[in-house]
């Protein structure tokens, strides 16, 4: 058996982790059922992804993106739970196998128990923020630690579970917080944040999906995400007009090395210009945080812990 998720070529934490968690929850499941597909942590029941993928053992996924491939083959699908209630409507079983999202176990590993907390306010953008924004940068003017969602993903989830708040556009900075019993605050910084994948899982503990509205910090974010930035609107994808090979990933034309003084003016007009998403993502990390209640998390935990019960005694 081996686990399949979505690999983006950035790199995101909330994907990657699956190259490590399903060995410590099923230890040896990788030399049994070498036609078993594991379909974990992530977004990932997607036609596009999966269809024609063989044998699939499905542990927690949601559904998000695209059309849903047909999963009414037994002898192809071994749908043993799903994300949440909403990605279980939609693949058409019963509610009670929307449990929750596996990446919640992780703070059950041993290296992550007793963590310090050294650290007050972290924020934790989605991978397409931290490719094309300036929220390094945003962060530190408002004096908030920056986790880069593309990082290694066991450093990324300590530097989670080592803040005493979280500021969360990626879905799985709040899911990890919450698992670490971190408060955490939603933000959003464009339409194209999928709200059906938060609320599912949102849902299954109790929480809100409810949030803040930050502006993009960048020209090029508001390129990449379809959005306005300083009130001129873009469509999603849209490229720069002029030669992108004279170009930064910003969009804007790049200055040499040897003119450090213009390059520190640039800089300088780049804060300026993110100024609004300054301001917006302080006064988030002054908003009231959101955690699940003890219980409904461990219930929850508790749950999926039958189902690798079974998954165990049915595999290994």
């Amino acid at each position: 058996m081996k686990p399949y998720y979505w690999e983006s070529q950035h790199g995101n934490f909330g994907d990657d982790l699956n190259l490590w968690l399903w060995d410590f929850l099923l230890q040896g499941f990788r030399e049994v059922h070498p036609e078993t597909l594991l379909v974990g942590v992530g977004t990932v029941l997607s036609k596009a992804l999966l269809e024609g993928t063989g044998h699939k053992l499905v542990l927690g996924s949601g559904f998000g993106y695209g059309s849903l491939p047909d999963m009414s083959d037994a002898n192809e699908w071994d749908i043993r739970c799903v994300r949440g209630p909403l990605t279980a409507k939609k693949v058409g079983v019963d509610e009670s196998l929307g449990i929750v999202d596996p990446a919640v176990m992780v703070a059950d590993m041993p290296e992550y128990r007793n963590i310090p907390k050294t650290v007050k306010k972290s924020f934790v953008p989605h991978w397409e923020s931290a490719v094309a924004g300036l929220w390094g940068e945003v962060c530190s003017t408002v004096g908030i630690n920056y986790i880069d969602p593309r990082g290694d993903a066991k450093e990324v989830i300590a530097d989670i579970a080592r803040s005493e708040l979280i500021i969360a556009e990626s879905m799985h900075g709040a899911i990890l917080a919450d698992a670490f019993r971190v408060p955490w605050v939603a933000v959003s910084t464009s339409p194209s944040i999928n709200s059906f994948k938060w609320n599912d899982w949102a849902s299954t503990l109790g929480v809100t999906y409810r949030p803040r509205q930050i502006p993009v910090s960048t020209r090029a974010e508001a390129m990449l995400k379809g959005t306005r930035f300083w009130g001129v609107g873009f469509d999603a994808g849209q490229a720069p007009t002029a030669n992108t090979s004279a170009m930064n990933d910003d969009g804007e034309v790049m200055v040499r090395e040897q003119e450090p003084r213009v390059t520190g003016l640039r800089s300088a007009a780049k804060q300026m210009l993110a100024a609004p998403s300054t301001l917006a993502l302080w006064q988030a990390s002054r908003a009231e945080p959101q955690l699940s209640s003890d219980r409904a998390l461990a219930e929850r935990k508790e749950r999926f812990l039958n189902v690798l019960d079974g998954v165990r005694r049915d595999y290994l």
